[in-house]
């Protein structure tokens, strides 16, 4: 009986992985036009590259059909058949209906079907009067040929049967149910999770082309769906953003940002240098020795510091990696509850700095020492056209942490992807031992012993990795025309900063450094308040670059450039500026920080609610 179980169990899988690759192709039928620049052998490798996202959801729709059939196959209920087969047809309904909406809005809206259509549905009126008959004449084509598919596979495979029933001992009967019960739900978890290793399964595991209609296609359909919807119900957050008129909110923000930017400092001795962008894992400002309280742990950082540009008054965007490295590449400050790069759909919306610097011959490249699926930011940077990506399945076998590389080895992987680059290049490196848990080296001298211990010391070893990695691409022909920036992904707690809603913990290193930095400029500090967010087209101004499509980002090396930072809370929402600052919890309504006057507040409040609505409302129209 339980290999019988076992054996539905594998037909159910089977059977949906078939229906997944059906959609596929008549997605792909429907849709020639789109992949009429692919070849096939691109198309065919989109149906392996979504195996894994298809077990998951095939696991994921077969678990309470299957924990049925366990009781049914060894007691004949009446009441279970009936339940058996609701659920089986209320799944399947679902999903080609997922399927067949899918086929349909793609063409206009470009990305896989989410939950924003429920905005839609909200407004039945809209959809009809939207809709042509021949839309909705193939939809429900569609529909019935996935319906058809589907039934003739179930019963060939003699999913849909008359009676299962065994007998047996009884007690042999309850014990094989509950067993099959046990197993089949812990398998069903693990397909769901994608295995037992520490990051689980997203979208980003099928993602594998820079041509986003090859990644919708081997996306799972009905997975990413439930992935939106499941974002839809958590970032909803009309209900408790502070209510301010639209025009009132982009007429204050208008004026937050409007500033002359044709006098700023000029860093670099020429306009086209190589780029080597070093996104740090974690580091807060305030782990730092020249930036921050805790002293000890950044000798190497600190020397940079001193030949090099450093703003020491910059702002994290958010608590994430994901959203970090987002923010970094497109200037799109952080919602909360919103991680924008687990949404292709929007996210695509968005332009990033390597776009526009291959647009002046840049190549570009970014590199990790962990799994890119994480946080679905391999997506977003193939989506944005990211030349070379390479992760840890990417890479040479050496000996690693539980999580990443060691940092001194991904370094010395950086030096080995620059020698293939085209120059100029604009090469970003992802570091990973300052997150827990703390890869590096047993040998790695532990100075801190007590509160975040193992943090400062994970940061001693990737500073000491640091000043490896600089000392070997001095030697490299490339480094004399090279601008070296370095900044952090997000903060941390820190022995002198705990709290994570409170300003410090926010605070992170941005340095420009590298031979062609004016002598003028090395060595000096600029204390602007900035966010993260400004990184691009700070960047960018350097190389002469002008774009209007970084709404959200300012020159921080502009001598008119306002000072003001927004970032995010678990729930809320935090405001710097040079008179103060707060953070402010959305739900409870009330402040956790707050240091502005009672004069000031009042107008700083205002300002960060109109800034926090026009993003909001930005965000809601991507």
């Amino acid at each position: 009986m339980l290999k019988k179980i076992i054996y539905k169990y594998l037909l159910f899988l089977f059977f949906w992985i078939l229906l997944f690759d059906l959609h596929r192709i008549i997605f792909s039928i429907f849709h020639l036009q789109k992949l009429k620049t692919v070849h096939f052998s691109e198309w065919f490798i989109a149906f392996l590259h979504s195996i894994r996202l298809d077990l998951a959801m095939a696991g994921a729709l077969s678990i309470l059909p299957i924990l049925i059939l366990c009781f049914l196959i060894n007691y004949n209920n009446k009441f279970l058949k009936i339940l058996f087969y609701i659920i089986l047809y209320i799944e399947l309904t679902f999903v080609i209906l997922i399927n067949s909406g899918e086929i349909q809005t793609y063409e206009e809206w470009n990305h896989k079907l989410t939950s924003r259509v429920f905005k839609h549905l909200s407004n039945p009126d809209e959809v009809f009067r939207t809709a042509s008959w021949t839309s909705t004449i193939l939809f429900f084509i569609i529909g019935n040929i996935e319906f058809i598919f589907s039934y003739f596979i179930l019963k060939k495979m003699n999913l849909i049967f008359s009676n299962p029933y065994e007998k047996k001992n009884h007690f042999i009967r309850i014990i094989t149910s509950l067993f099959g019960f046990v197993v089949l739900g812990i398998s069903s978890f693990l397909l769901l999770r994608g295995g037992i290793q520490q990051i689980p399964l997203n979208i980003n595991s099928a993602i594998y082309s820079n041509k986003p209609v090859l990644n919708d296609l081997a996306v799972n359909t009905p997975y990413n769906f439930a992935k939106s919807y499941l974002i839809y119900n958590k970032t909803n957050l009309d209900d408790f953003i502070p209510k301010m008129d639209a025009a009132s909110a982009n007429r204050i923000t208008k004026k937050l940002y409007n500033y002359t930017d044709n006098t700023s400092i000029q860093l670099l001795n020429n306009k086209r240098p190589n780029i080597v962008l070093v996104i740090f894992e974690g580091w807060s400002s305030e782990a730092i020795d020249c930036l921050g309280q805790t002293k000890g742990a950044t000798p190497n950082f600190n020397n940079l510091a001193k030949e090099g540009y450093l703003f020491d008054n910059i702002y994290a965007a958010s608590g994430t990696s994901e959203i970090g490295n987002a923010t970094i590449f497109s200037g799109f400050p952080a919602l909360p509850e919103v991680s924008i790069t687990m949404q292709p759909e929007k996210s695509r919306n968005l332009r990033t700095i390597n776009q526009d610097l291959q647009k002046v011959g840049y190549e570009s490249g970014y590199l990790f020492g962990g799994d890119l699926k994480y946080g679905n930011i391999g997506g977003f940077l193939m989506d944005h056209n990211f030349q070379n990506i390479i992760d840890e399945n990417n890479l040479p076998s050496k000996k690693r942490g539980k999580l990443n590389y060691y940092d001194e080895d991904v370094y010395d992987f950086l030096l080995d992807e620059i020698k293939n680059r085209k120059k100029p290049f604009f090469q970003c490196v992802f570091t990973g031992s300052s997150h827990a848990p703390y890869d590096h080296p047993p040998k790695t001298p532990k100075k801190f012993k007590d509160i975040e211990s193992d943090y400062m010391n994970s940061i001693i070893y990737a500073d000491w990795c640091l000043g490896n990695f600089i000392k070997k691409a001095k030697k490299k022909s490339w480094f004399s025309n090279t601008l070296f920036v370095f900044i952090s992904d997000h903060g941390h707690t820190t022995p002198s900063a705990q709290t994570p809603h409170e300003s410090p913990f926010f605070k992170i290193p941005l340095l420009f450094w590298g031979p062609v930095i004016k002598n003028q400029f090395q060595g000096k500090r600029n204390s602007i308040l900035g966010a993260q967010a400004d990184f691009p087209v700070t960047l960018l101004s350097q190389l002469d670059i002008k774009s209007k499509d970084y709404t959200w980002s300012k020159n921080l090396l502009s001598y008119k450039c306002p000072q003001f930072a927004i970032h995010t809370i678990n729930k809320g929402f935090g405001w710097a500026t040079p008179k103060g600052n707060f953070t402010y919890q959305l739900q409870e309504k009330l402040y956790i920080q707050q240091t502005f006057t009672k004069k000031d507040l009042k107008q700083e409040e205002r300002n960060a609610k109109a800034m926090l609505n026009s993003i909001y409302n930005y965000y809601k129209k991507m």
